[in-house]
């Protein structure tokens, strides 16, 4: 359903279902005086490319096969498809069916962590979470939201945005381990800590699972679901997944649950790791992206017992170009009003639209064809533009509350 719009008067911002959007305004990219130069766009890039260059890797090994080996095998694979005279029949017929999980795992076993990474790395996921650290996925973690509609998935890969109505049930995790072997399970956000912006929330805590049985493992910190708050855009939910090499005493990470107090889910996790590294690995990561829906209001207020937080975006003011004696193809009206003050703009267009209006008569109905009216061959062209503009209900004027 589309969310009611509100205009004002003073202000060329549209509130969309809570959300602020800038209206009527066309500057491709940032104004001129906010935008970054040349010169600092070199120094960022730079900086990137020194902090690239001194990450540690802080994961377990990650190792592929040699690419002459798969060109051998994948050579191997396309003479033995050339000489099968029923799969070209099947080519033929359109009928071929490829095996999607087949190739998924093909993928993981070959370039599937590297992928992974780039694309976490990307995001910030590595920055924001370890500084200077990183680590390849090289365990597949495979979390699933169920949607309780026909047995619906909505599973979390690297950064596909699920909302919180869609997440707000524990997921299901899934990923390959011996059962001789124990593992930690966290899901943090970097982004939206109402009280310490460098700290993170913890929204899931599970240590000392046997193997993949995640049933048995230590819940330390029960499920929270996403709260992205309105007016903030997209926040990032990490799940990283830990190899232990001995069973590990999280007591004092333990909450009271159900814990609902968001002060004691404040959580770091280089603290965490700086703490634990020399029992902890970094095994597996899967992330997804989150923003504010209308369930959140409810679970604002009777779930967490606070008032939901709103934030609005402050919009820089659009960039003028210093102004012209005579500007080139434009038009003149146009181009003088950029210079005037809004508020005595929609001003001008309400008084002229009050002069229609009679506390006493109905409106004059609209024009059945209002091309069809011929206008004074005298008028000059830009108030014959605004004319017709005016007749089809086009431009400013419609801008103005009725």
């Amino acid at each position: 359903m589309a969310g009611r719009i509100f205009r004002s008067l003073s202000t060329d911002l549209l509130n969309i279902n809570g959300q602020q959007i800038r209206y009527g305004h066309r500057l491709w990219g940032k104004p001129p005086t906010i935008a970054r130069s040349l010169e600092q766009r070199l120094a960022l890039a730079e900086k990137r490319e020194e902090y690239l260059k001194n990450q540690v890797n802080i994961g377990l090994p990650f190792t592929t096969k040699p690419k002459k080996t798969l060109m051998k095998e994948w050579n191997a694979e396309l003479k033995a498809n050339e000489k099968n005279s029923e799969l070209e029949k099947s080519s033929r017929k359109l009928a071929i069916n490829i095996d999607l999980e087949k190739a998924r795992e093909i993928w993981w076993e070959t370039n599937g962590p590297e992928h992974t990474y780039r694309i976490a790395e990307h995001y910030g996921v590595y920055q924001h979470l370890y500084k200077d650290a990183f680590f390849y996925p090289v365990i597949q973690l495979q979390v699933d939201y169920d949607l309780g509609i026909d047995d619906v998935l909505a599973r979390v890969y690297t950064g596909n945005v699920i909302k919180p109505s869609e997440a707000k049930n524990q997921p299901t995790i899934n990923y390959i381990a011996s059962s001789d072997t124990l593992w930690t399970l966290l899901m943090t956000t970097p982004d939206g800590n109402f009280t310490d912006p460098s700290n993170e929330y913890c929204h899931w805590f599970i240590g000392n699972i046997p193997g993949n049985d995640i049933a048995k493992g230590e819940q330390l910190v029960d499920y929270l679901r996403p709260i992205p708050s309105r007016g903030i855009g997209y926040c990032r939910y990490i799940f990283v997944l830990y190899k232990q090499d001995k069973r590990i005493d999280y007591t004092k990470y333990k909450k009271e649950q159900p814990c609902l107090n968001l002060l004691e889910r404040d959580w770091n996790t280089l603290e965490f790791y700086r703490e634990h590294q020399d029992y902890l690995t970094p095994a597996g990561i899967a992330f997804f992206q989150s923003d504010w829906d209308q369930s959140l209001t409810d679970f604002y207020h009777y779930n967490l017992q606070m008032e939901e937080p709103v934030f609005e975006y402050d919009f820089p003011k659009p960039y003028l170009r210093p102004q012209e004696w005579f500007p080139r193809r434009r038009a003149f009206n146009l181009y003088l009003d950029r210079y005037r003050d809004q508020k005595e703009i929609n001003k001008e267009f309400l008084l002229k639209k009050l002069k229609k209006v009679h506390p006493f008569r109905k409106p004059e109905p609209p024009l059945k064809y209002p091309n069809a009216h011929a206008l004074d061959k005298s008028m000059p062209s830009w108030l014959r533009v605004e004319t017709k503009k005016e007749r089809l209900g086009w431009g400013r004027i419609n801008n103005i509350n009725e």
